[in-house]
């Protein structure tokens, strides 16, 4: 009895230390949050390419996985073991072949499009400027305004041009080397992001064994085994939620062009691919992403033409309804499980707290979060005998 009262003892002395030892560290982390916020940044900065990778390697996975399968119902058994790393090559091979195809279809329709908005904008300004002033022909007063107007937005750009735009050129030309400094890094980060991720796919079978084995090590059977099922569902909504949303992008984009191709023939649209690819990337934001797309692509096509722009920004209003109400659902279905209000709520929050990257990953990850309250709920409700109050 005296033994079990000092295990008692001894476990609620414990107990109250490190609450104590928790409530000090607390303080000091408050007291020291600065140094703590850069001291984050720096890791964070230290572990970028490590990110980068990890990123690409879970992007890449679930193909590399398929193509391994159908690599090793192909190879003889004595090759079969191989099957891993040729899979690993050819999703790499795969990706680096979409990568440059967008990019070869990108880059020089951007580069038309800049210069045919440098040598159109004039001209259509001049010509709207004739057009108004031809309008409000006998009517002086407004013709004064409208002059007046015309007149103001010109001192102001040669005011701009003499008093912010020289400054700031100066100050980019200044800046040259930081900037210059700045992409080496990034592009320093994204190469060692590609060899880490070629690790990481190759190991990925290994570090998934080691991970299985840590969690039981460190936790009963009955708690691991829970654990990793919790593990195995978040896998499975990022996944589906990311497979989903690529692919439904990818259809958005297409079908985009396809109706961007027969405008052209139709009505002298312009730079089809680049509209598509610009529709079927912002498309993978959630919610806001046909409407972020839709505003620089019908910019693009109200330079040439501010009717073929109504049609195009009509065309995309019928889309989004079509991607939201039948395409999206038919392929998310499943893999997130939130209403519109609580996907709203998920990117609204998220992107708050965590930026662009909220925006990306907020909807899968408050599915998670809302799939393992909605589990705690139904638990206490069979708890208190009250699974009729979900009814």
């Amino acid at each position: 009895m005296n033994k079990e009262f000092l295990k008692k003892i001894f476990f609620q002395s414990l107990t109250g230390f490190l609450s104590l030892a928790l409530a000090i560290l607390l303080f000091f982390c408050i007291q020291r949050l600065d140094q703590l916020r850069e001291s984050l940044r720096w890791l964070l900065g230290v572990l970028t390419p490590f990110i980068y990778g990890g990123v690409m390697a879970y992007l890449l996975k679930t193909p590399c996985n398929f193509l391994e399968g159908k690599i090793q119902g192909i190879l003889p058994e004595r090759y079969k073991k191989r099957a891993n790393i040729l899979a690993v090559a050819a999703v790499l091979a795969l990706s680096a072949l979409v990568i440059y195809l967008l990019l070869s279809m990108v880059i020089p329709e951007m580069v038309e499009s800049i210069i045919a908005l440098a040598v159109a904008v004039p001209p259509k300004a001049e010509e709207f400027a004739k057009w108004v002033l031809a309008h409000l022909e006998g009517n002086e007063v407004l013709q004064n305004y409208v002059n007046n107007a015309f007149a103001s937005v010109e001192n102001w750009l040669q005011n701009w041009a003499t008093t912010d735009l020289l400054p700031t050129m100066q100050g980019m030309m200044d800046g040259v080397v930081t900037t210059v400094g700045s992409v080496l890094t990034v592009l320093k980060n994204i190469v060692l992001g590609v060899i880490i991720c070629i690790y990481l796919l190759a190991a990925r079978k290994t570090f998934a064994k080691h991970g299985r084995a840590l969690v039981y090590a460190i936790f009963k059977p009955e708690r691991a085994e829970s654990l990793l099922k919790e593990f195995t569902f978040i896998d499975s909504t990022f996944v589906g939620f990311f497979g989903g949303k690529i692919l439904d992008s990818a259809i958005v984009g297409l079908i985009c062009y396809v109706f961007c191709m027969v405008m052209t023939v139709v009505a002298g649209f312009q730079n089809a691919v680049l509209i598509s690819v610009i529709i079927g990337v912002t498309n993978v934001i959630p919610y806001f992403g046909p409407f972020i797309g839709a505003v620089p692509a019908a910019l693009l096509i109200f330079i040439s033409s501010p009717r073929n722009c109504l049609i195009f920004l009509v065309f995309i209003v019928i889309l989004q309804q079509f991607d939201g109400n039948v395409l999206g659902p038919k392929l998310l279905a499943g893999s997130v499980g939130l209403t519109g209000f609580w996907v709203l709520f998920a990117i609204t929050l998220f992107q708050g707290m965590f930026g662009f990257v909220g925006i990306l990953a907020g909807v899968p990850v408050f599915a998670v979060i809302y799939d393992l309250v909605r589990r705690w709920v139904v638990a206490g409700l069979k708890k208190h005998g009250k699974l009729d109050a979900l009814q």
